[in-house]
């Protein structure tokens, strides 16, 4: 078989909702016609006319959040201490700290297109996925879920899109070994603004990012607002996911890529 790529990334650009607003990417864009001011001073003397075509370079300049585009989150982000299961809750790990091993392993992908947007993903809906893939759970596998959050990614409603995932089923992944998830969606948990009429009407703070907050029992990283989850099967690839090396950070942005290829694959039986 010969090898195959499957981009599971959004792009990183301007006008396009993928976070609340004004939470966004900002990016300016300076063309090979307006940048020779920017070449000149290195080389006194230089005219526009002396560069080929009277060309300067191109380049950008990038306002980001940590958390914008295709991203991992560190345990850091979801709390100041991890794997209190454990008996001793340690200080949580930032991105620059996150193990390699973690971000190149086998994929499964969990299909939860059908649920409601707001809807809270339960251990059992776990567990039933998996069954009707016919799928066991193996320690440092990447699980990755394909919500109607996908099919918005763009759309005004993108942010509110989609089910999350709650404690109960986040923990139930990362008590079989899982160490590394992802969503289509904005946010591993449920859309704020459903989270926000279910603890409106309760007053319980436990509803409020559950899911993240698993990550204080045993640490984990997930990667969030995934795209083109639909072109997988549910097994039968890698996923590669390495964050960018940003020192103390929560999170990091993400090329996230699905490998086809038999040999990795026959490696890991």
């Amino acid at each position: 078989m010969t090898r195959k790529f499957v981009d599971l990334s959004i792009f990183l650009e301007n006008d396009v909702v993928s976070d609340p607003p004004p939470f966004g990417p900002k990016i300016q864009y300076f063309t090979h016609e307006n940048t020779v001011d920017q070449i000149t001073p290195f080389f006194p003397g230089l005219q526009r006319e002396d560069l080929p075509d009277g060309e300067g370079w191109a380049v950008e300049q990038v306002q980001l959040s940590t958390h914008n585009g295709t991203h991992l989150d560190a345990p850091y982000h979801f709390h100041s201490t991890m794997d209190k299961a454990t008996g001793k809750a340690r200080p949580s790990i930032t991105i620059d700290q996150v193990p390699l091993e973690w971000c190149f392993q086998p994929g499964v992908k969990l299909d939860f297109r059908r649920f409601e947007d707001g809807y809270v993903v339960t251990a059992a809906d776990v567990e039933a996925e998996l069954e009707r893939i016919g799928h066991e759970l193996k320690p440092l596998e990447i699980v990755v879920v394909n919500t109607r959050a996908g099919q918005r990614y763009g759309q005004p409603d993108y942010v509110s899109s989609g089910c999350g995932m709650g404690y109960e089923a986040t923990m139930y992944l990362l008590e079989r070994g899982v160490r590394l998830t992802g969503t289509d969606g904005w946010s591993w948990d449920a859309p704020f603004v459903h989270t926000a009429r279910k603890y409106g009407e309760t007053h319980d703070a436990s509803l409020i990012w559950e899911g993240h907050k698993a990550g204080r029992d045993i640490g984990y990283c997930h990667i969030e607002k995934l795209h083109n989850l639909e072109a997988l099967p549910p097994t039968g690839f890698f996923i590669s996911c390495f964050p960018h090396k940003i020192r103390g950070a929560s999170a990091g942005w993400t090329r996230a890529v699905a490998i086809f290829d038999d040999a990795l694959m026959a490696a890991t039986t």
